[in-house]
């Protein structure tokens, strides 16, 4: 199922029992951030939050919008997230080396098909635009714009998809980058050295760089922004197969630049490349720390245009878990077919909420080789924002991933510190604070698979203890007889 806007999947939310409004008068500041936090940290995440009533401004504010398994679930369209996953592993499905000229044409025709019935479809008219506010009507504090913890250094917009375009090929660029409010029309504009939004920054060179914001919308494109997509593929053409159907745009009413026509609000704008940069921050992060002051370019809103009855959406990061657990995890598993292209021994990977995406993931190969764990973490390194990922464990087979009790007794078994934890050096994300340099430090990889002779082990490697399958059916049998 495809929904339109955000209108319609709080609708279905709530038609489940998955939302729940609150009426009583609340704070921008301060006051939904804990109320949100509570609720995020309930068992399954709790419900999506819709409030009514809000201190300073006439719109709705939504939180936790995406914040449990079957809310991201719903919207992105199916029961269950991997079911993404094995559409894109049938698309990539390519003939073999017997396969003939049919085949491969077939195989062709399959994805400019897919290309056709993705790519974004443009619109006259949009429901974005019902209220459009220019000049001195710009005033993003009619926006009930959120602070949410007590040393961020003002209120912040989260849960965006920024819009830009590459001045030398013209692809289009959806990010999900914070915006902290300096005044009613101007912001700054976080996005980090690693990500398409800084590259097409740098390619404008001295000049204008026309920047659209979209609030709300259909939840596959609020999604697909903070997907880490190649370049070669295009957030809105991804939203668009992940809705089964194009996203429809709108061309903006003051820059050069096509939005979600369903979408809430636009602010409209530009960063212009030839400013100074401007301090940023303090914000309290997902990482759990509020992440420092540092430099980064202004945007200035030029208008806001907005459905009339325009609902704020937000989302609150700090310690996990969060909304962005569920987000995060949504990528995993969306993504683990494109990570097997190239580590086809990658049998699964796991990022758990507490390693805040990029400080820890876990993997679990088919072993055939000696050091084949190395390359591995090695591998993953190589790809694209996986360089970022700080700690890297990988076990067995056999290992179950999700049980993370499991997981650590065979990494503490498992290995000899000296010969089995290695070092590299290379790009960090951003938001990372023990690094001794911004941006740049050492990672781990960690190879807690058996060990063979081959790889400094000779002695042999011990069985683990395991009951016979007779005695484990004959107790499971008389269980209810033994009292239990």
């Amino acid at each position: 199922m495809a929904f339109r806007d955000l209108h319609e999947f709080i609708a279905a939310c709530e038609q489940r029992g998955w939302l729940k409004r609150i009426k009583a008068p609340v704070s921008p500041y301060l006051e939904i951030a804990e109320i949100t936090d509570r609720v995020s940290k309930m068992p399954g995440g709790g419900p999506a939050l819709l409030f009514e009533n809000v201190e300073g401004s006439r719109f709705p504010v939504l939180t936790n919008t995406f914040g449990s398994m079957e809310r991201i679930c719903l919207a992105l369209g199916v029961n269950h997230l991997d079911e993404i996953g094995q559409r894109i592993r049938e698309l990539m499905k390519l003939p073999g080396p017997g396969g003939g000229l049919f085949d491969k044409v077939g195989q062709g025709l399959k994805l400019l098909d897919v290309a056709k019935n993705t790519a974004p479809r443009i619109v006259s008219r949009a429901p974005c635009q019902e209220v459009v506010l220019t000049g001195d009507q710009v005033d993003l504090y009619q926006l009930p714009i959120l602070t949410t913890w007590p040393k961020d250094g003002g209120p912040f917009i989260t849960l965006t998809s920024v819009i830009t375009r590459d001045p030398e090929t013209g692809g289009r660029n959806i990010g999900m980058y914070r915006l902290h409010v300096y005044d009613k029309r101007t912001t700054g504009m976080h996005w980090h050295k690693h990500k398409d939004g800084q590259r097409h920054y740098d390619a404008y060179g001295g000049t204008r760089m026309p920047v659209a914001v979209a609030l709300g919308g259909d939840p596959a494109t609020i999604y697909s922004g903070s997907a880490p997509l190649p370049p070669a593929i295009p957030e809105l053409m991804f939203a668009g197969f992940l809705r089964g159907e194009p996203v429809e745009l709108v061309k903006c009413k003051t820059i050069d630049l096509e939005v979600p026509a369903h979408a809430d609000f636009i602010l409209e704008g530009y960063v212009d490349t030839a400013e100074p940069l401007r301090p940023e921050g303090p914000f309290g992060d997902h990482t759990g720390f509020y992440s420092p002051v540092e430099p980064y370019p202004v945007f200035h809103v030029t208008a806001i245009t907005h459905r009339r009855d325009a609902i704020y959406p937000a989302t609150l990061v700090g310690k996990p878990p969060q909304e962005d657990v569920y987000l995060g995890k949504a990528t995993e598993r969306i993504f683990l077919p494109l990570l097997q292209l190239f580590l086809p021994e990658v049998i699964d990977y796991n990022m758990p909420p507490e390693g805040t995406f990029h400080n820890c993931v876990l993997v679990k190969i088919k072993k055939r080789y000696p050091g084949q764990a190395r390359k591995v973490v090695h591998g993953m390194w190589g790809l694209g924002l996986m360089m970022l990922s700080k700690c890297i464990v990988v076990v067995d087979e056999h290992v179950d991933l999700n049980n993370y009790s499991e997981v650590f007794w065979y990494v503490t078994s498992n290995i000899d510190p000296k010969r089995d934890i290695f070092f590299a050096e290379g790009p960090l994300d951003d938001l990372d604070h023990a690094s001794p340099v911004w941006r740049f430090g050492s990672k781990m990889g960690i190879d807690a698979t058996r060990k063979w002779p081959e790889e400094g082990h000779p002695r042999p490697w011990p069985e683990e203890i395991e009951m016979s399958p007779e005695i484990k059916e004959r107790v499971t049998a008389r269980w209810k007889e033994y009292g239990f």
